[in-house]
């Protein structure tokens, strides 16, 4: 019988410890080594258009009047069911952002013996080293992480959180708190959009969800072209929210499958739709395969905010969504889904393919 204290205190599994990326790309090397060349990626066509830069969602129009949070509702809509990825302006989080990506980028210039205080632990998926591992002959993406899980507050492993710098643990506590608030704002909206009583979906995510935080360092490389910063993939989450630290872009989603570069918006907020949302909305919005890629010159730092349900939530359809249609996907408790997630690897939308209905997957073979 698995805990129901929460994701901190169960034992889902881990990732192997690998090389630190910091420290590989700092000896100026001429050659990558063969685990993190990702030749298979080289031929993927970039659509670098205009024209296809995902929607922008400004919060503030949801305050302002009548027709203004109408239009803005249709467009969030359109966003999320079109794109899965949007990016989202007036949001009140900047104050906490710029000092979250103060201490981030802190952390990170660290020398590694004062990182890998916060080294993970067998077992456990938080701390500083790199996720999903679970083989020694697995391709490595290009990439350092440190990955925390400020919520639910009462399961928290502060032991693991950096004491250095000193404004590191207060600085994370109000990140977390606020763009908590923040996705439950949107949780609300996407109800409303999907036509669904607001309790059956917030109550799923407050006041006890999960919400797991990963820093990312992608150093620069002399083979750019042939690494990844992250394996091409859709989040396992409910929403994210991403914040990029500095000014060199990497993210890219994939669209009628080419990948399109996201140009971040300053201040802007980066959201898209997860896997378990995917799911509430038997199929109604989508998440969207994203991947991160490196620069030959100048690392890059991103911070990623996963916000999930309880731990004692089942993950399945919203039961007003499949009373005129059969539900799309299983349902699973989410503490099983956690071992799902942990346990594979990220690879594409993967972790679907586990819960599609079997009428869906005959319908796609």
């Amino acid at each position: 019988m698995v805990s129901s204290e929460g994701v901190a205190s169960t034992a889902y599994g881990g990732s192997i410890p690998v090389e630190n990326v910091q420290s590989l790309a700092s000896e100026n090397l001429i050659e990558i080594p063969p685990r993190y060349l990702r030749e298979e990626y080289e031929s993927d066509e970039l659509l670098d258009d205009e024209a296809l830069e995902i929607p922008v969602i400004d919060m503030n129009k949801f305050l302002i009047g009548q027709s203004e949070y109408k239009y803005e509702l249709e467009k969030l809509h359109l966003a999320c069911k079109d794109w899965g990825f949007f990016q989202m302006i007036n949001h009140g989080a900047l104050e906490e952002i710029e000092k979250m990506k103060a201490v981030t980028e802190e952390f990170f210039m660290l020398p590694l013996e004062e990182k890998m205080v916060c080294a993970q632990l067998p077992h456990s998926i938080e701390g500083y080293g790199q996720a999903f591992v679970h083989s020694d002959d697995q391709k490595l993406d290009w990439a350092d992480m440190l990955f925390l899980l400020p919520r639910p507050s009462s399961t928290r492993n502060i032991e693991i959180w950096p004491k250095a710098p000193s404004s590191f643990r207060p600085t994370l506590e109000e990140y977390s708190a606020k763009l908590h608030k923040i996705s439950i704002n949107l949780l609300k909206l996407i109800a409303e959009n999907l036509k669904v009583e607001t309790e059956s979906l917030i109550g799923k995510f407050d006041p006890d969800g999960t919400q797991g935080v990963r820093m990312n360092y992608y150093p620069p490389c002399v083979q750019a072209n042939k690494v990844l910063g992250l394996t091409p993939h859709s989040d396992a989450t409910g929403l994210t929210l991403l914040i990029q630290v500095n000014d060199v872009e990497g993210l890219q989603i994939k669209k009628t499958q080419k990948w399109v570069p996201i140009k971040p918006i300053s201040g802007a907020i980066v959201v898209n739709i997860g896997d378990i949302m995917e799911v509430f909305s038997n199929g109604e919005y989508s998440s969207i395969e994203h991947r991160a890629v490196v620069n030959n010159k100048k690392e890059r730092l991103s911070i990623a905010a996963f916000h999930s349900p309880k731990t004692d939530t089942y993950i399945g359809p919203l039961p007003e969504l499949v009373q005129e249609n059969y539900p799309k996907y299983k349902t699973i408790r989410h503490e099983d889904f956690i071992r799902l997630v942990v346990t594979s690897h990220l690879v594409g939308k993967s972790i679907l393919d586990h819960l599609k209905c079997d009428q869906l997957q005959n319908t796609q073979s």
